[in-house]
């Protein structure tokens, strides 16, 4: 039987379930926000701006790889539940002091690239529209 990882105590599941305007208030700020995700500690930073989800994760530190599929799939499903059109990933792992090789290889296998972003520098990117078959 596989572990479940859980965000803050709560499976993927329990998030999606939760009422939109509080995650809206805590989660959709646009304000950066640390929180715990299996065995990992995630600095991100969330919001929807024209009907995309943005997701931008500054910091992914012990597990990361194994986190970021649920991450992945969470967003996903949220964006679905939302109407939204797109999910936009920025993981900002490019030029960390200590790079996490597996989360570089788990990113690169999942089609994202580096790209510089005005202001900010090198971050893996990556654009995925929401399938309207699929919602």
């Amino acid at each position: 039987m596989s572990r479940q990882i859980r965000i803050e105590g709560l499976t993927p599941e329990e998030v999606l379930a939760a009422p939109d305007d509080f995650i809206d208030g805590l989660v959709l700020c646009d304000e950066a926000l640390a929180f715990k995700a299996g065995t990992a500690t995630v600095l991100g930073q969330f919001r929807i701006q024209g009907g995309v989800l943005i997701v931008e994760l500054g910091h992914v530190d012990g597990g990361g790889e194994s986190v970021i599929p649920v991450l992945w799939n969470l967003a996903d499903r949220y964006a679905r539940k939302r109407g939204l059109q797109a999910v936009d990933w920025g993981v900002h792992a490019v030029t960390c002091a200590k790079p996490n090789l597996k989360l570089r290889r788990v990113l690169e296998k999942a089609g994202f690239s580096v790209e510089n972003v005005a202001g900010v520098g090198d971050v893996y990117r990556r654009s995925i529209p929401i399938d309207s078959r699929h919602r």
